[in-house]
């Protein structure tokens, strides 16, 4: 049985013991689909990070001007999740070895990047970086950073692949990337 995307209500609180993780890793899209998809996820919310304009907007963004990279962020539950989980399927889920690209989508804005929340998400995400290196032929150009400000999305942005799954983008872009970090994680 294919694990579910979680229903994501931006307005229900998370329980205290909830933590968040950063990610980017070109379309926002594309990660919101995989991890809302992974077991103690608990909320996924599409947004920016990393750069300098307070409040941008989604065509500042993509227009490469903010420093901003499209990012998610996840809220997961820690006794079901580990951030180091998480990162696994980060690695998974996109190409570190590309900078400043994830297949079609070119620019600073579409960057691999972690932004830690605290000194321990800081150590754990170099020792990833460390871990996932031998994996790729290529060096990993994964950029991490302390996170400042996340801003979310628009909110057309939010639940994409599952609002518009017969858009060209989502069926030829980030279905195959779904299934192939299904597939991986299944151990298929």
């Amino acid at each position: 049985m294919q694990p579910q995307p979680v229903t994501l209500d931006r307005s229900a609180d998370l329980p205290a013991e909830a933590r968040r993780a950063v990610l980017g890793g070109g379309c926002f899209w594309c990660l919101e689909a995989v991890f809302a998809r992974v077991d103690g996820v608990l909320r996924v919310t599409s947004g920016f990070a990393g750069g300098e304009k307070p409040d941008p907007t989604y065509r500042e963004v993509i227009a490469g001007d903010t420093g901003h990279a499209e990012v998610i962020e996840v809220a997961y539950d820690p006794g079901r999740v580990t951030f180091e989980e998480l990162l696994e399927v980060f690695w998974l889920a996109h190409d570190p070895t590309t900078l400043n690209r994830q297949g079609p989508d070119i620019g600073t804005q579409y960057r691999s990047i972690l932004l830690y929340t605290d000194e321990s998400q800081k150590a754990a995400a170099e020792a990833s970086v460390k871990a996932a290196a031998p994996r790729f032929k290529d060096p990993i150009v994964t950029e991490l950073k302390a996170l400042e400000t996340f801003y979310p999305a628009e909110d057309y942005h939010q639940d994409y692949f599952k609002n518009n799954r017969r858009q060209p983008y989502c069926r030829y872009v980030i279905l195959p990337k779904l299934e192939k970090v299904q597939s991986t994680l299944r151990g298929g």
